[in-house]
């Protein structure tokens, strides 16, 4: 990719092959290791304001996911569950039998289907303004849906790829008003983020990301496609109260399939919730990642 790689104290990157793809990480610290899984539009700049704080105690693999950052944009494989194998084959090649893991967004998501498909490879498990496996589906939460209005727009044949990299990037600029980014990025930090999807296989990733989620697993997830699966790893999901998106209902009905875990809403933050509120998801998966 022609985009140079942001510098960061402590921190170095190399490049790993998995089957039918070549993976960037982000390295830093030393430890039990931690995987950090980010979510979209962004990469593994996302946790800048966290690994500090977390190399101390950990080493950290911060991942770009199959089509993000620096790690390759094939034209295939973007199912959720596809993602979250590219990770298991990433620990793999990295020779990593069990693990920590923390993801925000589709990362989230995606860590919560490697605890349900590899329990056995993670230790404990932090997500952070996502969706977890089991919905509970209800006028409540129908009423949300709404809010899901840019997911159409990205997953559009042609005019996906379109808006996410044409231009001066106004679909972009308006997510980013939408989820509330002012005084979060700085405008270095927003061009990091945006130019990798003027690429235009990393834009075709985006919108081929939502098709597949909308068109192929959005009715089982609603119907309970995971209902019938327990959660066995020890969980910590934290919600800004602030989400423009993920609103209150979406947090509920995970109860009957978990065996342990706990949901915290942190005040007055919103959907960026590691680059808003970086002190108190630091101390909170610190705590929590401990046991």
């Amino acid at each position: 990719m022609a985009v140079p790689l942001p510098e960061l104290d402590g921190v170095e990157h190399r490049f790993v092959d998995v089957p039918g793809l070549r993976m960037h990480v982000a390295e830093a610290g030393a430890g039990d290791p931690l995987i950090l899984l980010h979510g979209w539009p962004q990469h593994w700049w996302v946790w800048r304001r966290l690994i500090p704080g977390l190399a101390t105690r950990y080493r950290l693999i911060c991942v770009d996911l199959r089509g993000f950052g620096w790690s390759d944009a094939p034209e295939r494989g973007y199912e959720t569950h596809q993602l979250a194998e590219d990770v298991v084959s990433l620990l793999d090649a990295l020779g990593l039998e069990r693990v920590r893991l923390m993801g925000h967004d589709w990362g989230g998501y995606v860590c919560f289907l490697i605890c349900l498909r590899h329990p056995d490879r993670v230790e404990r498990h932090v997500s952070l303004n996502t969706a977890h496996p089991f919905p509970l589906v209800d006028v409540r939460t129908l009423a949300t849906f709404w809010r899901f209005w840019y997911q159409l727009a990205i997953a559009a044949p042609l005019l996906g790829p379109r808006l996410v990299a044409g231009g001066r990037q106004r679909f972009l600029k308006l997510l980013y008003r939408w989820n509330r980014a002012e005084g979060v990025w700085s405008p270095e930090d927003t061009e990091l983020f945006y130019a990798p999807l003027r690429e235009q296989p990393r834009a075709w990733a985006s919108t081929a990301l939502y098709r597949m989620f909308l068109l192929r697993e959005l009715v089982p997830f609603l119907r309970g496609r995971y209902r019938s699966q327990r959660l066995r790893t020890p969980t910590l999901y934290l919600q800004g109260t602030r989400d423009p998106v993920l609103r209150p209902p979406f947090s509920r009905g995970w109860e009957r399939n978990a065996d342990d875990m706990r949901i915290e809403f942190i005040d007055d933050a919103g959907h960026l919730l590691p680059e808003e509120r970086p002190d108190a998801v630091l101390s909170r998966a610190l705590d929590f990642l401990a046991g």
